[in-house]
């Protein structure tokens, strides 16, 4: 996906429409954002979200097909940045649709 690295758009510091300059936002895991939250890893894995039963090898990691992620989305929405030229504060306004590769040109 190509987007533009300067697009007009409104600056409510400003309070007008303003060329702004466009950055890819660099996207934090789920858990890095939240390390010890209620959805943790440990408790994921209670819930039968997450692979593992134990230490058991090779018995301790179900069947592919019984994950409850298969046929998860292939493909993360990209959170883009924008940086007024004027003001030079910076606004995250929503995410691009879903793609693989994003190129700013």
């Amino acid at each position: 996906m190509k987007i533009p690295k300067k697009q007009k758009h409104y600056c409510p510091k400003c309070k007008k429409h303003v060329e702004m300059t466009v950055t890819q936002h660099k996207q934090k895991t789920r858990s890095s954002v939240h390390p010890i939250s209620r959805g943790s890893t440990s408790r994921m894995r209670a819930r039968g979200l997450r692979r593992g039963y134990g230490n058991y090898n090779k018995y301790s990691k179900p069947a592919i097909s019984k994950f409850k992620r298969t046929g998860a989305k292939v493909s993360k929405k990209v959170a883009l940045k924008y940086t007024c030229k004027d003001c030079s504060k910076s606004f995250s306004l929503g995410t691009a649709s879903r793609a693989k590769k994003v190129e700013l040109i």
